[in-house]
């Protein structure tokens, strides 16, 4: 019987400011002079999320992910992310076609790439609409004929002013970023009542291979039932409650996770 390590590691903090988001590699302010050429392949294409075991989620979305995968806490943060994978650099959720299996969730941090808000400066804490000029959905239009998908490209700019490509990006980032603020205080919140506690998990997959997951916290049950009534409202007036009851249910989900294994194993 084989018996391996599997680490949740950290994911790519998504806080303004964050210096390497997940997925990003050239991440580059939008701009009419330096991308005025540029559009966004009309495909979609999850390619770059299949080494993702673990993506960060905001609590607004967990009612939807907590019923394909299980919702753990990490790092110093405690930041909330769904396990995708049971090894390293592993998503079981995205095909060799880089479609993502359906009829699961597709995680806000997936769907936004290749947009971020980010702080180029790192100083002055002002977030600008970034684009990762390495993603291969990022292309030039003067190219369009000879791109074997029909040539079908979403322009960033016409002329000087905003496409509706780039508009639809700054809303659905800036309002990730409002999400991801509410989900930070919730967590804080959690955190104040004492309530994250370590914990690793063994998981036994068909052929009898055992991984060992680890470095990672979840919301002790226990603890949480015996809140007293005047912290159990502390945490509902937070909206808290909410992304607990999420959590909790998702550790149902750690069986599917091991279907997904189990089916992923028998197509390679």
């Amino acid at each position: 019987m084989a018996d391996s390590d599997t680490k949740t590691a950290p994911a790519a903090e998504n806080a303004a400011g964050a210096a390497s988001p997940l997925f990003y590699s050239r991440p580059e302010a939008l701009n009419p002079i330096r991308h005025g050429s540029l559009g966004l392949a009309a495909r979609a294409d999850f390619g770059f999320a299949r080494s993702a075991h673990a993506i960060p989620v905001v609590a607004s979305e967990m009612p939807a992910a907590m019923r394909s995968y299980p919702i753990v806490f990490i790092g110093a943060a405690k930041a909330p992310v769904i396990i995708t994978g049971l090894r390293q650099n592993e998503n079981l959720f995205v095909d060799a076609d880089g479609k993502w299996t359906e009829p699961h969730y597709v995680p806000a941090n997936v769907r936004r790439y290749p947009f971020v808000l980010a702080d180029e400066t790192t100083t002055t804490g002002r977030l600008t609409l970034c684009v990762d000029r390495a993603s291969q959905r990022v292309v030039d239009q003067l190219l369009a004929p000879f791109r074997e998908d029909g040539g079908k490209i979403a322009p960033f700019f016409n002329g000087t002013e905003a496409a509706d490509a780039t508009k639809q990006a700054l809303t659905f980032c800036n309002q990730f970023q409002v999400d991801f603020n509410a989900t930070r205080a919730m967590i804080d919140k959690v955190d104040a009542h004492g309530l994250f506690a370590p914990r690793q998990s063994k998981v036994t997959l068909e052929g009898g291979e055992v991984l060992n997951l680890t470095d990672f916290r979840v919301i002790d049950e226990p603890a949480f039932n015996k809140l007293s009534d005047e912290a159990f409202l502390d945490l509902r007036k937070s909206g808290a409650l909410g992304l607990v009851y999420c959590h909790l249910a998702s550790s149902n989900s750690w069986t599917s996770l091991v279907y997904q294994a189990s089916i992923s194993g028998q197509r390679r």
